[in-house]
């Protein structure tokens, strides 16, 4: 029997101050590896009129070059310096994306990576993504500066080999600097973005290292005052759909879709979706490194990010955030607001249901077998566009229309072969 485990999607977070404009949505999405210059580009033609929150983007700050395996995505979490200057772009490109995209509502969540340094296979030289000289080998970091003072030398070259034992995730691999002067009072003036770079929301990256009780010191440079701060194990998360749907099968990506949908249908959280690129595996030789190669890129140089004419991104990318069913889920989290969770309804299995207040309904169907009943739904009467199938335009609707009745109830019809077995709405999907 399947298991319907959804929940495992859902970020969380505490305080907030909202820079310029106020952010207007309720969720945030990844832009993983994106360009600063095409995030401005989508917060103002997309991010913005479809409701979204905020972007997180991927590590702004200097890091090594990594040609072995080719310019894997993982090069952006080996730092030497905290100059913005990555594939991502430049410090100017980074400050004209975060002041169109706080003009349009959407605020600009950093990922900022700064204790993972030593884990860098003992490169050294200038091969770096702005050309600062490094040594990972003596620890020399002069960009910062960092020294071997200021590493833990117990666990600085530790290696991983089960990223499925978190001991060892946490324990190893090696990048450690939570004993630097610099890391602890603050002198690390070039990773204040928030004073720099008018970024003052942040998504903190814990990385492997994530002693959260050896902490407290660091947070001398970040104006929590001004700051959204919420800590995330990127090792931890592995294997948990963090990017990569163009790979996924047929079944994969239904449960994908309804994954999120439940994600932001439910009242919890602070709500993250992911929107990336097509993966492709790192073979070479006919051999699987079992590694990821990055973006869509020519020769090094990430690509841009095409829109189609159908909407949908080109040029290697996905835009998972794109799709109708992520979209307008997003928009049903923007509708139901703050409305209670309610009329929860399961069949004993894996077709489940909950409204939220008198605004929204949501109905799933991870069965075998079709799903066909009547449920208290809490919302006015009237006929409503299911979101999921299609959208509300001019009046009409181009998916399933969903009648309920004066008391509340309403009958579901769901398919278990169907391409996106759930259904929602909410009284802005009201014909």
């Amino acid at each position: 029997m399947k298991f319907f485990l959804l929940l495992s999607f859902i970020g969380f977070c505490w305080a907030q101050y909202y820079p310029q404009t106020h952010c207007r949505g309720t969720s945030i999405v990844h832009l993983f590896e994106w360009r600063w210059v095409d995030i401005a580009k989508e917060c103002e033609r997309y991010l913005g009129p479809k409701g979204f929150g905020g972007v997180q983007v991927s590590p702004p700050n200097e890091n090594i070059v990594v040609n072995d395996p080719p310019r894997p995505w993982w090069e952006r979490y080996q730092p030497i310096s905290y100059k913005i200057c990555t594939r991502s772009g430049n410090e100017d490109e980074f400050r004209d994306m975060v002041k169109r995209c706080n003009n349009v509502g959407v605020c600009i969540y950093v990922d900022a990576v700064i204790n993972h340094m030593c884990g860098t296979g003992n490169r050294a030289g200038t091969s770096s993504t702005c050309g600062t000289y490094y040594n990972a080998n003596d620890r020399d970091f002069p960009g910062v500066p960092y020294s071997g003072w200021d590493f833990n030398d117990g666990k600085c070259n530790g290696e991983i080999y089960n990223y499925n034992d978190a001991n060892e995730v946490i324990d190893l691999g090696g990048e450690a600097i939570t004993s630097s002067e610099y890391f602890g009072n603050g002198r690390v003036t070039e990773f204040k973005y928030g004073a720099k770079l008018g970024t003052v929301i942040r998504k903190w990256s814990g990385e492997k290292m994530a002693y959260l009780q050896n902490w407290g010191e660091g947070w001398g440079f970040v104006p929590t005052d001004r700051a959204l701060v919420f800590v995330d194990n990127h090792d931890n998360q592995r294997g948990h759909g963090a990017g990569g749907a163009s790979i996924l099968t047929f079944w994969d990506a239904r449960m994908y879709k309804m994954a999120v949908g439940f994600m932001l249908a439910h009242p919890y959280g602070f709500t993250r979706v992911m929107s990336s690129y097509r993966w492709e595996r790192n073979i070479q030789n006919g051999q699987d490194l079992n590694d990821w190669i990055g973006p869509p890129n020519d020769n090094g140089v990430t690509k841009e990010v095409t829109i189609n004419p159908d909407t949908t991104c080109g040029n290697g990318w996905v835009c998972e955030h794109r799709w109708r069913q992520i979209r307008n889920m997003v928009a049903f989290r923007n509708v139901v607001g703050d409305q209670p969770f309610s009329n929860w309804w399961d069949n004993g299995s894996n077709q489940v249901a909950f409204g939220r207040g008198n605004k929204g309904f949501i109905v799933f169907n991870n069965d075998d077998w079709a799903l066909l009943t009547t449920l208290q739904t809490g919302l006015p009467a009237g006929t409503y566009c299911d979101v999921i199938s299609g959208d509300k335009i001019d009046g009409n609707c181009t998916g399933i229309k969903v009648y309920v009745e004066n008391d509340g109830t309403a009958q579901f019809s769901i398919s278990n072969c169907a391409e996106d077995p759930f259904i929602a709405i909410h009284v802005e999907s009201k014909l």
